[in-house]
């Protein structure tokens, strides 16, 4: 299913119409006939203008400040009069969840991040306390993975098992399915869908993800898209980071490692970008410096960043150090460069021993020697708690998706 909007615009086909202007206010119309369906109509009030996003919009629709029963003239010529505003939750117990697939970070707002971290964690006390829950029986969920993993993998699955769901699975699609006999991507999404109602997909192309949920007709979840991004693991740092530090706003995280090829800390930059006073530091070997994209996106949303050579200095500064690996995989045939990121930036207990009391070491994991083992034991290591809100942070975007809020 391709991407949907995070608002529910409502199509109306009698003289009476409703469309979302923001997500907590909706706007009643009179004389709207069908318009809101997979379009971009122009509403253009006496005192502000905006466009109203389509059923396959994108985030972020600003409130319009609405003059009482001024009239509004439509794009395609059709006069509407608004006869009233009312507050509407979006995120009350029965409502359709705001997408259809999870597939990059950009998805997400601050309203719904927040809801999502409250179903999580409900999530958590249906993991301690409702060992037989039942949630999720009778559906079935298909984990394809053409790139390894472990702690995705098996978070998604015991996700769906703690819920009372069923799970198959395929390890190493790229070399165990299909896929080696030249199938299509595309094709093996139209096969899977016909056995499952939804998709956890893991793949070495960045843009894999799309490409399947523009195929498919049940809910797609990117697991991880190449040097892409990776969603999910997005919304458990922040999740976990709120949880550790306390807040999200005013904030100060380093980014260390491999920036340039490392998907967690694209989607995670993305994330961070939806708060207030937040400010990143990059922190990585030339060779895997953070790409231009992102950068340019921060500073498009007015985010402080700033590279920096000097893990100590940054460490010291911040409220998290998020650590990553330099990934091999990566680099191909290109040996000497791995070679020469590899190990140029490693948290240590020197590390530690600049850090504020209250910030926290995080690292996606699998970890090889870029943060030492004898940092496990200080509290701030927060990197298996942070495994351990995958979980969670799973458990509810699989209830999100298949049942709603």
């Amino acid at each position: 299913m391709a991407s949907s909007s995070s608002l529910s615009m409502c199509a109306s086909n009698g003289a009476v119409g409703v469309c979302n202007v923001s997500k907590s206010q909706k706007v009643i119309m009179s004389g709207c006939p069908d318009l809101f369906r997979k379009r971009v109509v122009n509403c253009v009030p006496n005192c502000s203008s905006a466009d109203f996003t389509s059923l396959r919009g994108s985030f972020g629709a600003k409130p319009l400040k609405w003059e009482s029963n001024g009239e509004v003239p439509m794009r395609l010529g059709v006069p509407c009069h608004v006869v009233g505003v009312r507050n509407t939750n979006l995120f009350s117990v029965g409502q359709k969840f705001q997408l259809d697939d999870v597939l990059e970070a950009q998805q997400f707002d601050r309203e719904t991040l927040s809801a999502i971290f409250e179903v999580a964690q409900e999530m958590e006390k249906v993991e301690k306390n409702s060992p037989g829950s039942q949630i999720l029986k009778g559906y079935l969920m298909a984990t394809l993975f053409y790139e390894p993993s472990t702690r995705t993998r098996l978070s998604f699955e015991s996700a769906m098992k703690r819920l009372g769901g069923e799970v198959l699975t395929t390890e190493n699609a790229r070399e165990f399915s299909s896929a080696a006999k030249g199938e299509t991507l595309e094709d093996t999404i139209r096969t899977v869908e016909g056995y499952a109602d939804i998709v956890v997909m893991r793949h070495f192309e960045s843009g894999a993800a799309r490409r399947a949920a523009t195929t498919a007709g049940i809910p797609i979840i990117n697991a991880g898209d190449g040097p892409g991004q990776h969603p999910t693991q997005a919304l458990l740092d922040v999740y976990t980071i709120q949880r550790e530090v306390g807040k999200l706003d005013g904030i100060s995280v380093a980014l260390v490692g491999d920036l340039a090829y490392g998907r967690t800390v694209r989607s995670l930059a993305y994330l961070l970008a939806k708060y207030n006073d937040v400010k990143i530091y990059f922190v990585a070997p030339d060779v895997v410096r953070m790409k231009d994209d992102i950068k340019e996106y921060l500073t498009s949303k007015n985010i402080q960043w700033e590279e920096s050579a000097d893990l100590m200095e940054v460490a010291s500064k911040c409220d998290v150090v998020y650590q990553t690996r330099i990934q091999r995989e990566r680099f191909g045939e290109r040996t000497d460069l791995y070679e020469e990121a590899r190990g140029k930036y490693i948290v240590n207990k020197n590390v530690l021993n600049v850090m504020q009391k209250h910030a926290v070491v995080m690292h996606p994991l699998p970890r090889l020697d870029e943060i030492t083992v004898d940092v496990d034991e200080d509290p701030r290591a927060a990197y298996f708690r942070q495994a351990k809100n995958g979980l969670y942070i799973r458990m509810a975007l699989l209830k999100l998706l298949l049942l709603g809020w």
